[in-house]
């Protein structure tokens, strides 16, 4: 399928160095801000809130790690991937001619997906705390309507970008 792919190295531009350097600054950040609060914390924090931003449920605060684990698990991942444009699924036949601004596309797409995920990552940690030390309700009513909202248009978002790319 993808096996006659061109096999590119692709150079980072200044926004790709920026977006690693958030990418990277943030978990650095969110491993750091959760040593600090760490022993602070009591044995059970909150672990789920409802669609209101409301703590529904609870477990150990060892959970804290979790989500500094499972980010840099999936930031290693999606850079090990990036690393592999070839691979990657596009909705267009990659060509001599288009690989390159397709694989430059979206390996930036992987590389924004990574700061997005390390921003979330870090406010959802910074909010299990809020509400452990003050009963803050950080993750209000507002929190999932706006993940499912960017979850669902930028997707569309990228699409449509590369269908105008592809058209070139």
């Amino acid at each position: 399928m993808n096996s006659g792919r061109p096999k590119l190295k692709i150079p980072l531009e200044p926004i790709d160095i920026i977006a690693e350097i958030i990418s990277i600054s943030g978990l650095i950040l969110l491993t750091v801000y959760t040593f600090m609060i760490y022993n602070d914390m009591p044995d059970t924090i909150p672990t789920h809130f409802n669609a209101q931003g409301e703590a529904d449920g609870f477990g150990d605060k060892i959970t804290l790690w979790w989500l500094v684990a499972i980010g840099i698990v999936l930031y290693i991942s999606l850079s090990t991937l990036n690393q592999y444009p070839h691979i990657h699924n596009y909705n267009v036949n990659i060509t001599e001619e288009n690989a390159f601004k397709n694989y430059r596309f979206s390996t930036r797409i992987l590389r924004f997906v990574n700061v997005f995920m390390v921003l979330l990552f870090i406010f959802i940690q910074y909010a299990i705390v809020s509400n452990v030390k003050d009963n803050s309700n950080l993750l209000g009513s507002w929190f999932v309507p706006i993940i499912i909202g960017v979850s669902v248009t930028l997707p569309i978002f990228i699409v449509i970008q590369n269908r105008k790319m592809n058209k070139s």
